[in-house]
């Protein structure tokens, strides 16, 4: 049995768009989380541990998010790129 492989060359290129897009919202939670934490007046254990938390693990992790939508979006447009090639569109 053969599997086939392929893909709207559109379709991916606009899907590595979307990725690359998410990057710039996942930005703004970043800021703005930062922020509202600086910003506030809050002291404590309870703080201590989120800002700790925020700073080591939640930022950490966002970040990957980011790196793996930058990642992946690059990716399908080079596919598409490519498939437009092998198509002859380009």
């Amino acid at each position: 049995m053969s599997v086939m492989y392929g893909a709207n060359p559109e379709q991916l290129a606009s899907l590595g768009r979307t990725l690359r897009q998410q990057i710039q919202s996942i930005e703004g939670v970043m800021s703005t989380v930062t922020a509202a934490l600086g910003g506030t007046t809050w002291t404590g254990p309870a703080r201590d541990q989120f800002e700790q938390e925020w700073n080591q693990s939640f930022r950490s992790a966002l970040g990957k998010l980011n790196q793996a939508f930058d990642a992946a979006g690059g990716d399908c447009i080079a596919r598409s790129n490519d498939l437009m090639r092998v198509m002859g569109a380009r």
